[in-house]
């Protein structure tokens, strides 16, 4: 059986293929468009999912869409009847969208789906889930459990912001259910959009700037803004918030109680900033605790999944599974909606048609490591850059690692492009770009002068699986970089006492570690674990840089830069090449050094990058 499944309309719009329960592709279509978040329907997406598996859109026997539009729609009229007379200009931004398209998705989707193939979309091929379920199914039929409870928290879906499920074998069912308003997703948002980042966009900034500061304001936000139960249930004080009918998240009794109005979006951060970030995540993390905590005791269950927006907390994962409720923990690498397009394909495969879930066999999960994206031949890749002007060598593979792993030992930055481009957020060593951990200045160069973004951000380790444990804290694999662990003590440097006081981002200037490029400064690193079998050549790569060095660990950050989505061709890898500081790009197995390249190509757009 052929399923397609979409998201679509909101943000992250995607596509994805299973066939008779294994996953065959997916893809976001901001890869295709160059259009980070792009919402849009994915067309191309669509386009290279069918190329990918040689089928044409008559050929598939169910296309899924990942929520119910007219369970959202209740839900917006309902929240405007409730808040009537206030939000009457939202309202009215609002009514005529839906009224216009999103409520009659159906004959949008048939619509777009026709210039595909000639058979008639009926109602019986095309089907929807609700958006929950589409995230609780992304993260169960994916997993390498054939029993787990399944938790799902993002801002919100139709109604419910957060979910419990059961899965079993070709079965999930939803157990409880948290509606909206109340929703940690949109309470992260609202920070987000307090703190002067984009919303659905700089959340993980807010992750990566909580170590910097103390949780000063945590108790006021235990006080005013959210109440939690002890089994991890909650409630916002909705005086505080804007966003059930208004343009805005928060308000002015919002910025009262935090003492300030919004920070200007690219201003100065200040150690409030910090503090603030550091707060929120100390709650966030309090309430998934509580509530996993309260998952193990009532159902007894000893593995969890996760997924939706706030799944990609990597921290507060780190934490759930370091607390030790449950035994196993897996978090699916397309947390957000994204990946709601591969579960809308496998609840209608498992759960609508009894299609049994495929044998893992050897494999760890049915992700193949979330390389599920489109790759580029060896001849084709060669044409495409000389096409594009590029200059560069052909090597074979023994020569090609000995020369990546001698660049990166010398301290240079690599574009690194391989194979099949990954599925969701993360670069896990597909589209990246690496470097030498042990250096103390590559995590400033990677920010300021190829990443072009703040200079607080962290980057991430990639680790050879079976070195791990002898440099995090970390017993158990991360290979879809998900889960936070602590550099080993061994491996950490002593800090004198006037250093341990430098507050803010003074702290970035301490070299914490043998591997400072990839330590935070709370020691944390959001670890990626690399597997021989799901990635042989990545593994081969840091192999090769480990006997060069000593060390297993390199820097992989992903390969663009800001505010643009990760590059998915061989061009657009030369692009950003010749538009940031790298000193070397590796596309399959072509090489191309800075030097060798036309200065006439050069790109000079670091000053007119979007924010991210």
């Amino acid at each position: 059986m052929k399923t397609l499944g979409l998201s679509a309309y909101y943000h992250d719009s995607a596509a994805a293929l299973v066939i008779d329960g294994e996953v065959i592709a997916a893809a976001q279509e901001e890869r295709f468009t160059r259009r980070k978040h792009d919402a849009a329907f994915p067309m191309r997406a669509v386009q290279y999912c069918l190329e990918q598996a040689g089928l044409q859109m008559d050929d598939i026997d169910h296309v899924a869409f990942y929520d119910k539009p007219l369970l959202k729609f209740e839900r917006l009229l309902e929240t405007y009847l409730a808040f009537a007379p206030r939000g009457y200009k939202s309202f009215a931004q609002a009514l005529p969208i839906w009224l216009n398209d999103k409520l009659f998705l159906s004959n949008l989707l048939k619509g777009e789906l026709a210039q595909f193939g000639d058979r008639a979309l009926g109602d019986d091929r095309l089907l929807f889930t609700e958006h929950h379920l589409s995230h609780a199914a992304s993260a169960f039929f994916a997993s390498p459990f054939d029993e787990a409870a399944v938790l799902t928290i993002d801002g919100v879906g139709e109604w419910a912001t957060t979910t419990l499920a059961h899965g079993k074998g070709s079965d999930l069912k939803i157990l409880r259910e948290i509606h909206f308003p109340h929703s940690l997703g949109l309470l992260y948002a609202a920070f987000t959009y307090y703190l002067g980042f984009k919303i659905n966009s700089g959340e993980y900034k807010i992750m990566g700037l909580a170590p910097y500061g103390e949780p000063k304001y945590a108790q006021l936000i235990r006080e005013h803004l959210i109440e939690v139960k002890p089994d991890g249930s909650f409630r916002l004080d909705l005086s505080y918030f804007d966003y059930c009918t208004g343009l805005t998240m928060t308000n002015e009794r919002f910025d009262r109680l935090f003492g300030a109005p919004r920070r200007t979006p690219e201003s100065a951060l200040t150690q409030r900033e910090m503090d603030i970030a550091a707060s929120l995540q100390q709650v966030t993390e309090e309430v998934m605790l509580k509530l996993t905590r309260s998952i193990a005791k009532s159902t007894g269950l000893r593995n969890l999944c996760l997924a939706g927006g706030v799944a990609l907390n990597c921290v507060s994962n780190g934490k759930i599974l370091r607390d030790g409720s449950f035994e196993h923990l897996w978090v699916q690498p397309a947390a957000g909606d994204a990946g709601g397009a591969l579960g809308a394909a496998l609840a209608v495969q498992h759960m609508y048609k009894g299609v049994p879930r495929a044998a893992l066999g050897e494999r760890t999960d049915l992700m193949q490591g979330a390389l599920l994206g489109p790759s580029y031949p060896q001849a084709e890749c060669e044409a495409r850059l000389h096409a594009a002007g590029a200059n560069f060598v052909v090597l074979d593979d023994e020569a090609l690692l000995d020369r990546v792993a001698s660049a990166m030992a010398d301290g240079k930055a690599i574009g690194w492009f391989q194979g099949r481009m990954e599925f969701g957020p993360r670069a896990l060593g597909a589209r990246s770009i690496i470097g030498d951990a042990r250096s103390p200045s590559m995590q400033s160069v990677l920010n300021l002068k190829i990443k072009y973004r703040e200079s607080f951000r962290p980057f991430a380790p990639s680790v050879l699986k079976e070195r791990a444990s002898e440099w995090f804290d970390l017993e158990a694999d991360s290979p879809y970089m998900l889960l936070v662990a602590d550099v080993t003590e061994r491996r950490r440097h002593e800090l004198s006492e006037a250093q341990r006081q430098l507050g803010g981002l003074e702290k970035l200037k301490l070299c914490r570690s043998e591997i400072p490029a990839v330590t935070h400064v709370d020691y944390s690193a959001r670890v990626q674990t690399v597997d021989a079998r799901t990635s042989p050549r990545y593994h081969a790569l840091i192999s090769r840089f480990e006997a060069l060095t000593g060390c297993p660990v390199i820097v992989n950050t992903s390969f663009n830069i800001r505010g643009e989505p990760l590059v998915c061709t061989p061009e657009e890898a030369f692009r950003c090449f010749m538009g940031t500081e790298l000193d070397l790009l590796v596309v399959e197995n072509c090489v191309l050094m800075r030097e060798d390249q036309s200065p006439a190509l050069r790109i000079h757009y670091a000053d007119e990058l979007e924010a991210d």
